[in-house]
């Protein structure tokens, strides 16, 4: 075992760094996890490694692993997949998924990672994170057969909601984007696409996850009356306004919020296990491989965020990988 590791820290808003960290030996009940990959996920994380985090969400924003506080130092970050070098038998040799910032190794209680089913390459599992996101989501929407529905917003979150609705018996699916070239990922995911002034209208339930006042804005307008547009984004400081005036009365709208930190009501049986379980095995579907947009080596982490958070690197989540030397 190597006793030392190393981890992506954001020094400050805007700028990063790898640094040393030891690593004490597992416990008992404890694994020894070397990661294989983890993942970016552009709008959550970009956000923090930008500062943009209110002191009002410090604690709800934090992370299950996270160290040091908002908005810096600290080591940020929740979509990893590595191999149990040490641990409970059960566990040892396996792929598994956890909650862990970008690190090379780490320890953690064995009942934080989940096993990558073996119809899911490690390269994908990334994703279980966010796929567990929408799964939360379409838990809250409860969307029907036969439903009219549109995803507002073609990040990383948005995307996964489109795919997993995609799947619905007579749902007709449409994903709304002002980047037109976000038409090849939802053709890969199996669903129409639209810019805003082009979308359908008429909707039984938008989706809303584009982080935009103008996004939210548009999906109001797109729904049929008495329909339901379920609210994904985070602004983290930035204030919203909306017309809830014109027709938001008359047709009887609706607006609700939805957020992956608590387990839907909808589902009061369910745990944060089950509903990460569920995700992993949802994953074995190629067609998620689109979300995946690009990927860089672990050492140029420092380098990568500040594109990512600019946009000059355009990505819906950008891989990690890590040498098996690490």
């Amino acid at each position: 075992m190597k006793h030392t590791a190393r981890a992506f820290w954001i020094d400050s808003p805007g700028r990063g760094a790898i640094r040393d960290v030891a690593l004490r030996e597992p416990g008992e009940g404890e694994v020894l996890v070397r990661t294989l990959f983890s993942g970016v996920s552009r709008g959550t994380e970009t956000l923090v490694f930008r500062g943009g985090v209110p002191v009002s969400q410090h604690t709800a924003m934090r992370a299950p692993f996270q160290e040091g506080d908002f908005p810096g130092p600290v080591k940020y970050g929740y979509l990893n997949v590595g191999v149990v070098e040490q641990g409970p038998e059960a566990l040892a040799g396996r792929t598994v998924f956890c909650l862990y910032p970008h690190q090379t190794r780490y320890v953690v209680p064995a009942s934080a990672v989940t096993p990558v089913p073996d119809t899911v390459p490690a390269e994908r599992a990334v994703l279980a994170g966010t796929v567990e996101t929408a799964v939360n989501a379409l838990w809250d929407a409860a969307p029907l057969i036969g439903d009219r529905i549109t995803v507002v917003g073609g990040g990383m979150v948005g995307c996964s909601v489109a795919a997993l609705l995609a799947r619905f018996p007579g749902v007709r699916v449409q994903l709304v984007d002002a980047d037109p070239s976000r038409a090849k990922t939802a053709e890969a995911l199996g669903v129409s696409f639209a810019t805003p002034q082009d979308a359908d209208g008429d909707r039984d339930l938008v989706v809303h996850a584009s982080a935009t006042e103008q996004g939210l804005a548009r999906s109001l307008e797109l729904l049929t009356a008495e329909g339901t547009v379920v609210e994904l984004s985070w602004y983290g400081d930035r204030k919203v306004s909306l017309p809830l005036g014109e027709a938001f009365h008359s047709r009887r709208l609706v607006i609700r919020s939805s957020q992956v930190g608590t387990v839907s009501p909808a589902r009061p049986g369910r745990t944060y296990a089950d509903r990460l379980a569920l995700a992993l095995d949802l994953l074995a579907d190629p067609a998620l491989d689109a979300l995946v947009t690009g990927e860089s080596a672990f050492e140029d982490l420092p380098d990568v965020l500040p594109g990512l958070a600019s946009g000059e690197i355009p990505a819906l989540c950008h891989r990690v990988r890590y040498d098996e030397s690490d």
